[in-house]
């Protein structure tokens, strides 16, 4: 028997989705756990993967379209079943909710043909297409209407990326709506050029670009976490030879004993700094806490969310258990985090619970700066690039390496004393950094 397919929630605080492709095409059998389309969320793009087997019978929302949790997306059943009626949305057999069932089978009569295995006599498309407007096919493709275009952000994206006009390209999705297919061998219109050159004293219009699931979500949390999230800050900073010459010494060795051919594994500053902060946060486990309204959480386990620049945006990936393990598991660990991140592959669960947050913005030449907290966790230690210049060594002016950090703190968890203390024991461990291969 048929059944609808509706959006999953496929993170914790997911609550629309934009399909950004099919995998699967009507017509192609569906086994259990097959890829069936990646959904770009809050998060990151995820898979959703089907838990069903059969034949896919109909895709009922294109792929770029923002779909909200529950809606309708796809039919599948057995092979030639007619699906007219649940894609009608008056057979309503997969109990898809009906606020979001009402509105996609509308959108599903405006394309009736793509089926191709629709009954002759099946009336209920030309039925719903006559209550709307009269008695045309309700698939033929039709103009925008009013000047407004009825595209998702990813097609205006296309049509913006193409120099296409999209007022007047005529769409062939559900109420005229232009889908990405429209756009097929579209050439740019003469006046997209045009709209270019400006009237001398006229301002050139912006370009337009639609806020991405995971932009929204880097707005609305930040947004709450300044609003909400009493900040305050401090600053040390760190004399960073000892640190250099460490990591010196142990990327030359792993480089002496790495196997013919092999490439050496290596270890960053960063790795050696969030080692060194899981020990500190051990010491000093205040700083290792969050603030609920009626208790202070301190965490036992030292989960340290890493900070990771994303061409749309930013995530963390949380390092789990960092004071149980070696440096070099955390160096492996925190790339094959990052390299996923940017690929947008991580889980949700990858990215959630941390207890603490580490923020380094050393590789883009930044000397100090104070970062925002990433809620729930009570603290983030931001990092600048180790820098040299000339520093004061007994009587003498030499030259040497220093490191700024700013830790910010939550008020309601972490007092001044506290944040103190923590920076205290971190720069000790820095400074004496045999310690954080002790630890």
């Amino acid at each position: 028997m048929a059944k609808v397919l509706e959006l999953p929630k496929l993170s914790p605080t997911m609550e629309e989705g934009q399909i950004s492709a099919w995998h699967k095409k009507e017509g192609d059998a569906i086994d259990i756990d097959d890829l069936l389309a990646e959904v770009e969320t809050d998060k990151a793009t995820m898979e959703y993967k089907s838990f069903d087997r059969g034949t896919l019978l109909k895709i009922l929302v294109p792929a770029g379209s923002v779909v909200q949790l529950g809606q309708p997306v796809a039919i599948i059943g057995a092979p030639g079943e007619d699906v007219s009626a649940l894609a009608g949305g008056s057979g309503g057999a997969a109990a898809a909710k009906p606020s979001a069932a009402e509105a996609q089978p509308k959108g599903e009569r405006a394309a009736p043909p793509a089926g191709g295995d629709a009954p002759v006599t099946s009336p209920p498309p030309a039925a719903r297409g006559e209550a709307v407007s009269p008695p045309t096919q309700p698939a033929a493709p039709q103009p925008s209407s009013n000047g407004r275009v009825k595209a998702s952000p990813y097609v205006r994206k296309l049509g913006r990326e193409r120099g296409l006009d999209l007022s007047s390209v005529a769409g062939s999705g559900p109420r005229g709506r232009i889908v990405a297919r429209d756009l097929e061998g579209l050439k740019p219109a003469p006046a997209a050029a045009a709209a270019k050159a400006t009237a001398p004293g006229e301002l050139a219009a912006p370009e337009v670009r639609p806020l991405s699931m995971m932009r929204k979500a880097i707005a609305r949390r930040l947004t709450e976490s300044k609003q909400t999230v009493p900040h305050f800050y401090l600053s040390i900073d760190v004399d960073a030879d000892p640190l250099n010459a460490l990591r010196e010494q142990i990327n030359a060795d792993l480089a002496a004993t790495a196997a013919e051919g092999e490439k050496p594994a290596k270890v960053s500053f960063n790795d050696l700094l969030v080692k060194a902060c899981a020990i500190a946060l051990v010491r000093v486990p205040e700083c290792n806490a969050q603030f609920t309204p009626d208790a202070i959480l301190v965490h036992q386990r030292v989960d340290i969310s890493v900070a990771v620049a994303v061409p749309e945006g930013l995530v963390t990936p949380v390092v789990r258990d960092v004071d149980r393990k070696q440096v070099l598991d955390i160096a492996a660990e925190v790339r094959e985090l990052a390299g996923r991140a940017k690929a947008k592959k991580l889980r949700p669960e990858e990215m959630a619970n941390g207890t603490f947050s580490i923020s380094n913005l050393g590789m883009y030449g930044i000397d100090n700066f104070g970062a925002v907290i990433n809620p729930p966790e009570g603290a983030i230690l931001a990092v600048g690039q180790v820098r040299q210049e000339p520093v004061v060594r007994g009587e003498q002016i030499v030259p040497g390496r220093r490191l700024s950090m700013t830790l910010s703190c939550d008020h309601r968890v972490v007092d001044g004393a506290v944040g103190a203390t923590f920076l205290k024991v971190l720069r000790q461990l820095l400074e004496h950094p045999t310690q954080i291969l002790l630890g």
